[in-house]
């Protein structure tokens, strides 16, 4: 939400919106992850999915991320130091993590706990750290950042796809994950001035254009099936296709069609957005705060931004 509100500060000039931002990050600061010196995030709850389990409050490399680039945001639009710092915070938990030295590159682990080496979740943690290195000259997080992309670009997949991870239950290859990758390692590049990735990124977007949208701008969850339909798939979708919009011509306005498509079939009559989308007609429809509404306004709100706010 404070990433949304940032975005919207920038459109509108008002006020409102920075303090709700400031809102969102103090607390952030405050509920930063128990048992860890440096600022790091987890679920408020004990999580379970296809790739294991986590305790309550456990930080994740993702969240952890994801969450330094936003108080990099409130660094560069509001000029306070502090958001810098934590920013600093971040990446040092980042370098602390265990790492897979591989015979290619070097993979961050998406815990601390253990090494647990996600595509991913490797490419959040160098775009983190390259983007933060811009404003603190730090050569160390450059360092790690590209070895964290050696070992994921080395590994994309001949078409330009990434599966989700190496081991062979991880063989998957899905729309919102490949988001985050293409992201990363257009950040990563824009902030270290390094190029050699290049082809990497055209391949991996061409790839992304051609396998995850449907011709009425339905976000597909998988490169060969479309189910689910999730509301992190639209909301990832918009966001990484308008951060490509300078790259690739066609990609804006596929945005808005995903965009239109999402809030035409995922929205509900009281405003709020819908999970998933089921086979048969299905829908889970119970409001999240973090999957689907803030997701969904921050991806709306940079598309706004984009565009103008008479676009």
């Amino acid at each position: 939400m404070a990433w949304g509100y940032l975005q919207m500060f920038k459109i509108t000039g008002s006020p409102s919106y920075r303090v709700k931002a400031a809102q969102c990050l103090d607390w952030l600061d405050k509920n930063k992850a128990p048992g860890f010196l440096s600022h790091s995030w987890g679920n408020h709850f004990d999580f379970s999915s296809r790739t294991g389990k986590l305790p309550k409050h456990e930080p994740i490399i993702v969240w952890t991320s994801l969450l330094g680039q936003v108080y990099l945001d409130a660094f560069e639009i509001t000029g306070e130091s502090y958001y810098l710092a934590i920013a600093k915070s971040v990446c040092k938990w980042i370098v602390d993590l265990p790492r897979e030295k591989a015979d290619r590159g070097t993979c961050l682990s998406y815990v601390a706990f253990t090494q647990k080496s996600i595509h991913n979740s490797n490419m959040l943690g160098a775009a983190m750290l390259a983007r933060t290195a811009k404003y603190l000259k730090e050569q160390t997080y450059l360092d790690v950042a590209k070895e964290a992309m050696v070992y994921s670009c080395s590994r994309q997949l001949p078409d330009g796809s990434w599966n989700y991870a190496e081991g062979e239950n991880y063989h998957w290859i899905d729309n919102f994950h490949t988001g985050y990758n293409l992201d990363s390692l257009r950040c990563y590049m824009e902030s270290s001035g390094d190029t050699s990735f290049e082809e990497n990124l055209r391949k991996g977007f061409e790839c992304y254009k051609s396998y995850f949208f449907e011709p009425s701008g339905r976000p597909k969850y998988y490169h060969n099936r479309a189910y689910p339909i999730d509301s992190q798939c639209a909301s990832q979708a918009i966001e990484t296709l308008v951060n490509f919009s300078e790259y690739d011509k066609s990609s804006l306005g596929l945005a808005i069609k995903v965009a239109n498509w999402t809030i035409d079939h995922m929205q509900d009559k009281k405003g709020f957005f819908y999970y998933r989308h089921y086979p048969l007609g299905l829908k889970a429809k119970t409001p999240m705060l973090h999957w689907a509404q803030a997701t969904t306004y921050r991806a709306l709100a940079l598309l706004l931004s984009k565009l103008g706010p008479e676009g």
